[in-house]
């Protein structure tokens, strides 16, 4: 009688990032013969696919691995690993013992050896043979059969003082431009219209191939370059990406983001609107220099959608230096930010270097009234497109209603009966709120030429 058919379950957390890296972990996991497990409960095989940017992520995780570990008094050969950003920064095995639960603790660069690892756990758990070396270069599970996430690099060497990801991630590494615009291309061919191209500073990318590139690319800057080359694959209609870092705004990067097929939107952490807040994060610009950035950028690209990371509570940080944080904000006019209070991480320089002296309940007030002021600006904003039609892409089906973003990143809703997901619709707007714009359907011609427009040679 043959064995039953082993099942997996994927726990993501974090990033854009982590969720492309799911999908590559899914991938290998049906390699290897398991299927995916509708519930926790089914599944043969946990990952956890960890995120270790705030200690609240961090407490999700071990609260998760917590509830597993009981579970195995019922399912003694449940395997549970751990994966992502936590085995990533776990340098002296600190993390690893506190994690006795797990059975399997790897970054996510050693994914082409979770096979092995498994049928070493479970012989009923079949290798794959050679699985290559690098893990990007496993083709993903994408979830969507329309959108997908393209990580550009892993990895990054900017040293902010409050982040993890060169100690969880590594250094910068740069995929080949030929490995991205094939994985594109490939998506393409198989009705993907929407790319998202990922990277922790993803405009620093310096093609290892930079002879991949057109004779005909008009740009030096590499990545402003690869813009452009994802921008001519016929089939592809939005081109979104994150996340970018104010240093490497060049002004050739600014100009691709008029492309035909990049959407109308821009995510540029600032973190910070006080100078001397940004120095002690080592994010090596000033607030005058993040706001000419914006200046050029609204130049280049007239009302173009903005949106920011910023942090409140980072360590010296005043309440006058909290102020100002409140006056850029107010002055970039953000169309969105996620906002977050500090927490220290362990590793980092901040966590070496400063003490985490803001009081949390202070940290809670700067938080809801940069919040407030977020939510002010957005209604503001939101509001002035009533009356206007927005170009929708479809990625959710309601009782009588559909969904989706505009190329702005409004999350916008209208009336229909039919499932429109996956298509680009035009869509008038009779209503705004902070978080929602509602309006009805109408044609979709403009939306199709100008998703067949060709990048200017």
């Amino acid at each position: 009688m043959p064995a039953p058919v082993r099942k997996y379950h994927i726990f993501t957390f974090g990033c854009q990032m982590n969720k492309s890296d799911s999908e590559r972990i899914a991938a290998l996991l049906e390699l290897t013969g398991l299927e995916r497990a509708a519930k926790e409960t089914d599944a043969d095989v946990v990952i956890m696919n960890s995120c270790s940017v705030r200690q609240a992520a961090e407490d999700r995780i071990f609260g998760k691995l917590r509830n597993l570990g009981r579970a195995r008094a019922k399912r003694p050969n449940l395997i549970v690993a751990v994966t992502g950003c936590l085995p990533g920064r776990d340098k002296d095995s600190a993390i690893r013992a506190k994690m006795p639960e797990a059975d399997l603790f790897f970054p996510i660069k050693d994914l082409p050896q979770l096979p092995r690892w498994l049928a070493e756990l479970d012989p009923e758990i079949a290798t794959t043979g050679d699985v290559a070396g690098d893990y990007l270069r496993i083709r993903p599970n994408y979830s969507s059969k329309f959108q997908a996430f393209v990580p550009v690099q892993t990895g990054c060497q900017k040293f902010c003082t409050y982040c993890v990801v060169p100690y969880a991630r590594g250094l910068e590494a740069n995929r080949p431009a030929a490995d991205i615009l094939a994985e594109v291309a490939d998506l393409a061919e198989r009705g993907v219209i929407e790319v998202t191209l990922l990277g922790q500073a993803i405009n620093t990318y310096k093609a290892p191939d930079r002879g991949s590139f057109s004779a005909q690319n008009p740009y030096q800057d590499d990545y402003a370059a690869l813009l452009w080359e994802v921008n001519r694959i016929p089939g592809i209609r939005r081109v979104n990406f994150t996340g970018a870092h104010p240093m490497n705004m060049t002004d050739e990067v600014i100009d691709a983001l008029a492309l035909p097929k990049q959407i109308n939107f821009l995510h540029l952490p600032i973190q910070a609107g006080s100078n001397e807040v940004l120095k002690r994060m080592n994010r090596r610009y000033t607030r005058e220099q993040y706001l000419e950035i914006i200046r050029k950028v609204r130049a280049r690209r007239p009302g173009i959608a903005l949106g920011t990371d910023i942090i409140v509570g980072f360590c010296g940080e005043t309440p006058e230096q909290f102020e100002e944080t409140l006056s850029l904000y107010r002055e970039a006019d953000f169309d969105i930010s996620y906002n977050a209070m500090y927490s220290t991480r362990s590793g980092t320089q901040a966590a070496k270097l400063y003490v985490d002296d803001v009081p949390k309940a202070e940290k809670k007030r700067r938080w809801n009234a940069l919040q407030a002021v977020m939510e002010e600006i957005v209604l503001r904003k939101n509001q002035a497109y009533v009356g206007r039609t927005v170009e929708v892409l479809v990625d959710q089906k309601g009782d009588g209603w559909c969904g989706g973003n505009s190329s702005e990143l409004k999350l916008v809703r209208f009336p229909s009966t039919a499932d429109l997901r996956g298509q680009i619709v035009n869509v008038k707007i009779d209503k705004a709120m902070e978080w929602l714009l509602t309006g009805k359907l109408t044609n979709s011609e403009a939306v199709e030429q100008r998703s067949g427009e060709t990048v200017k040679q």
